[in-house]
């Protein structure tokens, strides 16, 4: 993929070597360490992951896309799109990006907080790569959050009482903390929403992963029972929850776009290197004009996958209104991913769905990326929404 050789264009210096040492760690360390572990499990072992992730932290690589004056790089959306298509180039990237060897970040929308909310809950997940959640998405519906979220938060004194349910919140079972979002005015519409930070052991709290295609990140069904949180612990202003909620959306689906893509790259390499060698009827598949159409195709597609992720992250940088880009970069990703494996496994025959390869792996997450971060119909709408606007 000759990203950083486009006519016109070129990756700033630093960033093509910061994006090589990310490359050689997933090659020498990850995958590696991947290869000790079944095929199906959700990380690597806990001595490996520590022993890399001591690397990149020494290497000054860890939370690269977190604020530098708390403990994080300082990378812009648009440097770590770069990056997050070479993390998640691996048998767990699609849920697991560098097997989590970069650090964890927290929810985004921590740094809308409090200097003291940070300090508490965003600077120990930096320092000690702890899981963390977030949860709007409720039974009744998650691409509506506006109207979908019905988890009622009730002021009583100094404390707010949470109860109601949440729904495919990754990692809530095992996280030290998690940001949710309620409502706590049912008659204020899109005002009425708050969010608020939910310690692991709080009564009342109870988060419970159930199984689902993919293999790591379960999602979980959190219920909130006479939850008592302390009025400290609401992030933002009461009734602010919603633009929280939404910023924190938009600026998720880019680096979920770009894993995408890195996966796509990844799956289409494999794709290429397997018809250079196999070999049909005496003729290379490589020299067949049905998997070259297919090569081709590939290629093309993830090539505009990465030029629409990568000017809305550049948007996002600028601080410009960036939803409608997000929605494009997702959509567009998200359905390219799936068509690229899916060649890529055809290509591979037999092989192809063997667990001795990570296309079956890829296969299976991939039709998820069409729901997850909202689905492509979703999308869609909101796409046409802004161009009849």
């Amino acid at each position: 993929m000759n990203d950083s050789n486009a006519v016109g264009y070129q990756l700033p210096h630093e960033l093509v070597t910061l994006r090589e040492q990310v490359r050689r760690i997933i090659e020498d360390e990850v995958i590696p360490a991947e290869a000790r572990v079944d095929p199906d499990a959700a990380e690597i072992r806990e001595d490996d992951y520590w022993a890399i992730a001591r690397k990149t932290q020494a290497a000054g690589m860890w939370c690269m896309g977190s604020p530098r004056e708390y403990g994080g790089g300082g990378l812009g959306m648009f440097e770590m799109c770069v990056l997050q298509e070479q993390m998640c180039q691996h048998r767990m990237g699609l849920y697991n990006p560098g097997a989590g060897v970069f650090g964890r970040t927290p929810p985004p929308v921590i740094w809308a907080g409090t200097e003291e909310q940070i300090q508490k809950y965003a600077v120990p997940t930096l320092k000690n790569a702890t899981y963390t959640f977030f949860a709007i998405t409720e039974p009744s519906g998650g691409s509506d959050p506006a109207g979908a979220i019905q988890c009622r938060a009730v002021r009583e004194g100094d404390h707010y009482v949470l109860n109601g349910t949440k729904i495919f919140s990754s990692h809530a079972h095992e996280a030290e903390w998690g940001v949710v979002f309620a409502r706590t005015d049912p008659k204020a519409g899109r005002a009425g929403i708050t969010a608020f930070i939910i310690e692991k052991n709080t009564p009342g709290f109870v988060a419970r992963p159930f199984k689902v295609m993919r293999t790591s990140a379960l999602p979980n069904v959190v219920h909130l029972e006479d939850c008592r949180i302390p009025v400290e612990q609401r992030l933002g202003p009461e009734g602010a929850g919603l633009n929280l909620c939404l910023d924190l959306l938009t600026g998720l689906r880019f680096p979920y776009s770009a894993c995408n893509i890195g996966v796509g790259v990844a799956a289409l390499r494999m794709a290429i290197a397997y018809a250079k060698q196999r070999s049909t009827f005496g003729e290379l598949l490589a020299r067949r004009q049905a998997i070259q159409w297919m090569l081709a195709d590939s290629e093309v597609e993830l090539r505009a996958a990465r030029w629409l992720t990568w000017e809305g992250a550049w948007k996002s940088d600028r601080k410009e209104d960036a939803r409608m880009e997000a929605s494009i970069a997702k959509l567009y990703s998200s359905e390219v991913l799936g068509r690229v494996v899916d060649r890529a496994v055809q290509i591979h025959g037999g092989y192809g769905v063997s667990k001795e390869l990570p296309l079956e792996r890829w296969y299976r997450e991939a039709r998820i990326r069409r729901i997850g971060e909202g689905p492509s119909e979703v999308h869609r709408m909101v796409i046409a929404r802004n161009l009849l606007r």
